[in-house]
């Protein structure tokens, strides 16, 4: 069994607040084509998405990175078509805030998976080198199998985003995969 996980692909990642540009937006047809196909076919698909409360000092990426994903600010939406999918289908999407960089970290989402018989988690999403590639060692650490679609992912820092994918194969025996 097999889960979609779609991390942060939100407007302030996008074009916002803390965006990754154009590399996010040249994306966004094969996000919303994956998660269509994931939901299609049943597949458990979650959207961890990243989750901040304003003027929040004791939050470590305050002293990292501009305020970005506030609740209840429109940055924190779905970019593009992605948020249409969402609404089409939100009884076949889990909706899992999260408040670091793992999606595995402070939730549920590994007992969620194991309920559920997953094995196998697909990642896709920003930021490869920060967001992406923390869930993908959780998942690894936790024991799932790792496939990365390195159409659907992205980052504001190419070099980043290069060593992330070959850390991926080379570090957790993770799929990287095109198409």
């Amino acid at each position: 069994m097999k889960a979609l996980i779609v991390i942060d692909y939100t407007y302030d990642f996008v074009n916002g607040s803390l965006p990754v540009g154009e590399p996010a937006v040249a994306i966004e047809n094969r996000i919303v084509e994956l998660t269509e196909q994931f939901v299609a076919n049943g597949d458990y698909t979650v959207m961890a998405v990243d989750l901040h409360e304003a003027n929040d000092p004791y939050h470590p990426e305050s002293k990292l990175f501009p305020p970005h994903n506030i609740r209840g600010t429109s940055g924190r939406e779905l970019f593009g078509r992605l948020q249409n999918v969402y609404k089409q289908h939100e009884t076949d999407i889990y909706w899992m805030d999260k408040t670091r960089y793992s999606a595995f970290a402070g939730t549920d989402l590994a007992i969620r998976l194991r309920a559920r018989g997953i094995t196998k988690v697909h990642l896709i999403g920003v930021c490869t080198d920060i967001c992406v590639l923390h869930t993908a060692v959780d998942a690894y650490n936790l024991g799932f199998g790792i496939t990365i679609h390195q159409d659907a992912v992205a980052s504001f820092n190419a070099a980043g985003h290069d060593w992330a994918l070959g850390h991926f194969e080379s570090s957790l025996g993770a799929a990287v995969v095109t198409g």
